[in-house]
């Protein structure tokens, strides 16, 4: 991990941009000093440790170890944090039990599901277009994925079928009969500062900034995600609805 990251957050937060860390586990100790961050992401690209060296190529020997240590760190933060589960059929989009094992170690504020995306033939990878799943397929194995987390403290909040992704909440984010899974950037700012001018001594957590998830976000809408106010362009062609693969 980049050895100034937190005089780099620092930066951002002066200036009120947001931060969104994506970090692939493999340092945990270093996730444990980061400072307050808008949305921290943990890349979970597979449940054991032969389909993590297979998937990730990580450079470390003892990477199984740094990678589940960094999930009980993610566990720490106060701020929203991410499971980034990559879905690669026929490498990983088997593994659902393994995942959900891993839940319950960093037990991450939300579950980010998404197909696999092919960026053409490469020496460094061996994907191909078949490994790229369809949404209904992201979208099952969500379902069989929630199914098995224990303690029934998540469900599917919202999809972006464009993106051929799918997103798991914690409960604590159905506030009122409405989800809150959006970010208010205007109160973490607000809140981080007050952090910092008090040394770290008044801290805060996720829920003092989630905000409303708009209604054509929410799991299950017509408009799977998509906002109603762009412009959507479709394919021409009348076979298989291919939009969000």
């Amino acid at each position: 991990m980049y050895p100034e990251i937190n005089a780099f957050l620092d930066l951002l937060h002066e200036k009120q941009i947001s931060s969104f860390l994506v970090t692939n586990a493999q340092f945990p100790e270093q996730m444990r000093s980061l400072r307050p961050v808008t949305q921290l992401y943990v890349s979970v690209d597979a449940s054991n440790p032969q389909s993590l060296k297979k998937i990730d190529r990580p450079l470390f020997r003892d990477f199984w170890e740094r990678f589940l240590n960094s999930l009980r760190a993610l566990s720490e933060k106060g701020q929203r944090t991410v499971y980034r589960l990559t879905l690669v059929k026929s490498w990983n989009a088997e593994e659902i039990e393994g995942y959900a094992s891993l839940v319950g170690l960093g037990q991450p504020d939300f579950i980010e599901v998404k197909g696999v995306t092919y960026c053409g033939t490469s020496k460094a990878s061996s994907l191909t277009m078949e490994n790229v799943p369809w949404h209904e397929e992201v979208i099952r194995f969500t379902e069989e994925l929630v199914a098995k987390l224990p303690g029934d403290k998540y469900a599917i909040a919202s999809e972006h079928e464009h993106s051929n992704c799918v997103l798991v909440a914690h409960k604590k984010f159905f506030v009122n009969q409405e989800w809150q899974t959006w970010i208010d950037f205007e109160k973490f700012h607000a809140l981080n500062e007050r952090w910092r001018a008090t040394g770290g001594q008044h801290g805060f957590k996720v829920e003092d900034y989630m905000s409303p998830t708009p209604s054509w976000a929410v799991y299950g809408h017509k408009e799977r995600g998509f906002d109603p106010e762009e412009t959507r362009w479709r394919r021409k062609q009348t076979s298989r609805d291919v939009s969000g693969c």
